[in-house]
């Protein structure tokens, strides 16, 4: 069943075209990533996919609802979307188990909230999926930002999402936070809610071993899409950044250098 669909979409900015004639399609149990370079709309496509951004032509399916015949404050509840600015506004003063407590309820403190036993319980079974349990009375502001970022993501699948979106996750984070996070989410199971997830990034060394499609953007417009052995390649890669790539893959891990022009 499809989780995510998109027909002919455009948006179009401040007189700027976004993106211009977007077909894609998301289907239960897929974790796609999208690429592409500065400028491409990857965040912009994300932003339509949580249905805070309404398209200015074209058609957006998510969950089976169609955009703009649904309540949306009702289907974000099955969305779960993260990035590094939400990260960064979480208070530095709240615990870390209480900043992933607050999530389902989209609130950035404690004030007049209380939490059941079952919560509490379910906060640290992430916290430990995450590798966080040790650091679960720690405050979010003595965090590193990797720290943080994992911190984000346990709040984020707190929510029960049935669409997980999440938007340059390992953004700012050194070579140690990079490789944590993206081993977390390679492994990141698809319970009864999860449905699919995608991720944007700019770097092949940040796309999770699960990653099973590819998506790759540039002006706006798909290049490519489609299962990631398949689709992800060194013509592909090279035509959507703009430079000779060379594309190589091991163990479910892939990485891009500029080729060597002769």
């Amino acid at each position: 069943m499809s989780v995510l669909r998109f027909r002919d979409v455009r948006l179009v900015r401040g007189g700027k075209t976004i993106l211009d004639g977007v077909d894609w399609d998301v289907a239960d149990g897929e974790r796609w990533v999208v690429l592409g370079p500065n400028g491409a709309g990857k965040s912009t496509l994300v932003e339509l996919a949580s249905t805070y951004q309404i398209p200015s032509r074209g058609r957006i399916d998510v969950l089976d609802q169609r955009v703009g015949r649904v309540d949306l404050r009702e289907l974000r509840c099955d969305i779960g979307y993260a990035g590094a600015p939400l990260a960064r506004r979480i208070r530095p003063e709240l615990s870390v188990l209480d900043a992933v407590l607050t999530g389902p309820r989209a609130m950035l403190s404690t004030f007049r909230q209380t939490f059941g036993e079952e919560e509490r319980a379910e906060a640290k079974a992430l916290l430990m999926d995450l590798a966080l349990d040790a650091l679960a009375e720690r405050r979010v502001g003595t965090l590193s930002e990797g720290e943080r970022q994992r911190v984000q993501l346990a709040r984020t699948l707190m929510t029960a999402p049935k669409l997980l979106l999440l938007d340059e996750p390992t953004a700012g984070l050194d070579l140690a936070g990079r490789e944590q996070l993206v081993s977390r989410l390679a492994v990141l199971p698809h319970g009864q809610r999860l449905r699919a997830a995608v991720l944007v990034t700019h770097h092949l060394e940040e796309i999770p071993a699960s990653t099973t499609h590819v998506l790759m953007l540039r002006d706006g417009r798909t290049l490519a899409a489609g299962p990631i052995g398949e689709t992800l390649d060194s013509r592909a890669l090279s035509a959507c950044f703009g430079l000779s790539l060379e594309v190589a893959e091991r163990d479910g891990r892939w990485t891009a250098r500029a080729g060597v022009e002769g």
